[in-house]
């Protein structure tokens, strides 16, 4: 990483342009006036000043009232844990005001469209649990061969659902095992499925109303491949999925 890197890096974490600029000289200069930083970088000797007003707001400067004024930046490990703080608050607000503009818009939005797409496998993920918790009497999930380890919220949710009395059956590599001494019920495919090697990811049927499909890209480790999911709750086009995947599963299993 070179300075020009360090500084949009600064500028991620809050700082304006101006401000990262001064805050990287400063760590160079150690002790340094307004024309000293001025000299070693493209800030503006007027802009210097607000700067570093600015970054003492901000706990990352030290002024001395001397003739000329005189700056010098705090240790690293100070600087580190102020950024660390003001981003996590930031980011606090902003997810606070957030859930709160969902709660008072609602879900039902969600719902008024056919399908939705979700892309990324923590995104995706994460839709996959809200499913299943939200399950009434059955819930259906298959596996894809190398679609990586059922996250544990996910199984944990799955769990919670079969304890609950919903009918949960799980199928992939390592179910059986993950889910041993639950409720879960894991069913054996035969080894020439028609679909084998194909790159699906996730298949979640709940209440034969809610279908989520997910497929990944063709590149062989899972741990890199990228994940798309396609979702539709209480739709025709939720109930003509889930029919296809009924008759794809043949006999092997009720959904």
């Amino acid at each position: 990483m070179d300075e020009d890197d360090a500084i949009e890096a600064l500028e991620n974490l809050g700082l304006s342009n101006y401000e990262a600029k001064v805050f990287a000289a400063l760590q160079r200069l150690g002790v340094a006036t307004a024309r000293e930083v001025h000299r070693t970088t493209d800030v503006p000797r007027s802009q210097v000043y607000g700067a570093a007003e600015s970054l003492q707001d901000r706990g990352l400067v030290e002024v001395q009232q001397s003739k000329p004024i005189q700056y010098r930046a705090v240790s690293l490990e100070a600087a580190r844990s102020h950024l660390r703080g003001e981003f996590e608050r930031t980011q606090e607000k902003a997810f606070d005001y957030l859930e709160a503009a969902r709660r008072q818009g609602g879900d039902g939005d969600e719902r008024r469209e056919d399908i939705w797409t979700v892309r990324g496998r923590t995104a995706i993920d994460d839709r996959v649990a809200q499913l299943v918790e939200e399950a009434g009497h059955s819930v259906f999930l298959a596996i894809g061969r190398d679609a990586g380890d059922l996250p544990d919220d996910v199984a944990v949710r799955l769990v919670e659902r079969a304890e609950a009395g919903v009918a949960v059956t799980v199928a992939g590599d390592g179910a059986a095992e993950l889910f041993a001494d639950t409720p879960v019920e894991v069913p054996e495919f035969p080894t020439d499925h028609p679909h084998e090697g194909a790159p699906v990811g996730k298949v979640l049927v709940v209440d034969r109303e809610t279908v989520l499909l997910s497929v990944r890209d063709r590149r062989g480790d899972s741990e890199l491949a990228e994940e798309t999911a396609i979702w539709s709750s209480g739709t025709g086009i939720a109930a003509v999925l889930i029919q296809l995947v009924d008759g794809g599963l043949g006999d092997t299993v009720s959904i």
